[in-house]
């Protein structure tokens, strides 16, 4: 038997049922519609793992005045947005909405698609790939028809292939559909740097541009902690730090959701607090500049033909994506960005799109 979620689903009208504890005040003129505050609505489409560690971040940081939950398996998706509900007395106040329909998200400013096949333990990213795209040709389409304006976000695996789906699919302009791309794996090498170092990981400026997985590449020649560049000063005080060692640390990088996913089955936490970060830059127009996948086209010697997305540092804001840091790289970084760009494009063409 199906419960109830609200009083009017028990049968109690709701129209007028705050009349009996509030007395109207009178000659009070309505807010004018030029001057009311627009609503902001979030949908968040995967009800999985990820999916609510989004959902609860971006919850219990009050980004939202309504969250739209969809998913595929309508008992769980219930269940999911009933447990949320019952913390309205913890939270901020936010309409919750749910439905197996994409029609639920209409009006969205901000569109998150987390759905899609859970990696599987020593599986690549890029072997989610075909699992995956059938998937998004039922998800995005209905989606941009209900929200037209929305910013899409995507997270699903692999991020930079289906970020290119999600862009040809929707028929949005690339401003405004973006991966979350490298944006966790760059906090993962600032957590490592700044353990080594003793100091907080906000404290430390340091990318991993490209693909978000194995060929993800680590932007040793610019990091720095206090300004003060930092590769130099490991080398001085470390003899160790040769590029060998350097490799190892990006492949420690790479590897930190693959032991996740092998201890606990799957990531969730991180990558919550992460997509959070990326739509609070967004909703709230903060400018901020963080490594997401993007179209990068001519690029650091990216062919103009190539309309691959991989991540590199932009500019975030109400618009999505406002502009692409012009960073300074050596040989050796450019040339692994590029493979990881030939590799990215040669799965793009894999695609009938």
């Amino acid at each position: 038997m199906k419960k109830a979620s609200s009083l009017s689903e028990l049968g109690f009208d709701a129209d007028g049922a705050s009349s009996g504890f509030f007395r109207p005040v009178a000659d009070v003129p309505g807010t004018p519609t030029s001057q009311r505050r627009r609503l902001t609505k979030v949908s968040v489409i995967g009800a999985g793992n990820v999916g609510m560690a989004i959902a609860q971040t971006i919850l219990t940081r009050d980004m939202a005045d309504e969250i739209a939950l969809v998913d595929a398996l309508p008992d769980k998706l219930r269940g999911e947005m009933l447990d949320l509900q019952h913390a309205a007395a913890f939270l901020p106040r936010v309409r919750l909405v749910s439905d197996t329909d994409m029609a639920v998200t209409r009006g969205s400013d901000l569109a998150i698609v987390t759905a899609g096949a859970r990696q599987i333990p020593g599986e690549t990213r890029l072997n989610l790939l075909q699992r995956n795209v059938a998937l998004f040709r039922k998800i995005v389409p209905p989606l941009a028809e209900h929200s037209p304006e929305a910013l899409l976000l995507i997270v699903s695996n692999p991020v930079d292939v289906l970020t290119y789906v999600a862009w040809k699919l929707s028929g949005f302009p690339a401003s405004r559909v973006i991966g979350s791309g490298t944006n966790l794996d760059s906090s993962r090498f600032r957590f490592l740097l700044a353990e080594h170092l003793q100091v907080n990981a906000q404290d430390v400026q340091a990318y991993m541009v490209g693909e978000h997985g194995d060929s993800s590449v680590a932007i040793w020649s610019s990091m720095s902690v206090a300004g003060m560049p930092l590769l130099k000063s490991l080398r001085e005080s470390h003899q160790s730090f040769d590029e060998e060692a350097l490799e190892g640390i990006r492949r420690a990088v790479v590897g930190c959701a693959y032991e996740v996913i092998s201890l606990k089955g799957y990531t969730s936490w991180a990558i919550g607090y992460s997509v959070a970060s990326l739509a609070a830059s967004l909703l709230r127009d903060q400018h901020r500049i963080q490594p997401v996948s993007i179209l990068a086209s001519g690029f650091h010697g990216i062919p103009d033909d190539h309309q691959v997305f991989l991540s590199l540092p932009a500019r975030l804001g109400r618009a999505g994506v406002l502009g692409v840091a012009e960073m300074e790289l050596t040989e050796e970084e450019v040339r692994r960005l590029r493979r990881s760009a030939k590799t990215l494009w040669e799965n793009c063409q894999l695609l009938d799109l």
